[in-house]
């Protein structure tokens, strides 16, 4: 089946960053980072890849001080576990919200996902740090599974969009994680409209980023994917 779904309209090429959509991922490592605006505020982040792109792609270097070392063989990029960032809070309601028990929860969905829910239980941390790092060592390298990935819109300096991936949270309408091959799917859909933060302002000259070095909103990085 011909799809122009992940080329770029000039080189012609799959991209090798993963965009927003629904994608067959699996898991290369699992961080937790301090929010800038926030130390007590810190995104979960699955640095993930899709399935072995056939035909003309070239994927980012595994090792970016290494030009002629070993390359990812599919896309690649890094998902947050949630929209928004994981922090102590009252909510308007007045439920209360714990940060390390919403992220426990967040590796419990995973855990399921991965039918690894009993090896997840083993694990015993003093830290919210020590329990993500130990879930890394967990749940790195499984297998694949479907995913519903959102996004937020950011435009770099050169006029290009770029996507601040996400997953979507679990609705009615589904789940944005399921193991792959699961009978009577309840996979969210993408659609744009709900899964995506447009920017408002944009520049006349943007372009949707698909050829240039990966990034992230606010970060410098390298010429290649560092994953």
């Amino acid at each position: 089946m011909l799809s122009t779904k992940d080329m770029s309209a000039g080189a012609g090429k799959v991209k090798p960053v993963l965009g927003v959509g629904n994608q067959l991922i699996k898991i290369n490592s699992i961080t937790m980072d301090q929010t800038p605006y926030d130390k007590e505020a810190y995104n979960v982040t699955l640095h993930c890849e899709s399935e072995p792109v056939k035909g003309d792609f070239t994927g980012f270097l595994k090792n970016v001080n290494d030009p002629n070392g070993e390359r990812y063989n599919g896309q690649v990029g890094r998902i947050r576990m949630s929209p928004y960032a994981y922090k102590d809070a009252t909510l308007p309601s007045g439920r209360v919200v714990n940060r390390d028990t919403e992220i426990m929860k967040a590796m419990i969905n995973l855990s399921e996902v991965l039918t690894l829910r009993s090896d997840l239980d083993l694990i015993e941390a003093e830290t919210i740090e020590d329990f993500v790092k130990a879930c890394n060592s967990l749940f790195s390298g499984t297998d694949y599974f479907n995913a519903c990935v959102g996004g937020r819109e950011w435009e770099n300096k050169e006029g290009y969009i770029n996507y601040d991936l996400y997953f979507p949270r679990p609705s009615k309408d589904g789940v944005a994680m399921e193991a792959a091959n699961t009978e009577n799917s309840r996979l969210l859909t993408f659609n744009k409209a709900e899964h995506v933060r447009e920017l408002q302002n944009k520049t006349n000259n943007t372009n949707t980023n698909t050829n240039v070095p990966f990034e992230t909103a606010g970060t410098s990085v390298g010429d290649d994917f560092d994953l």
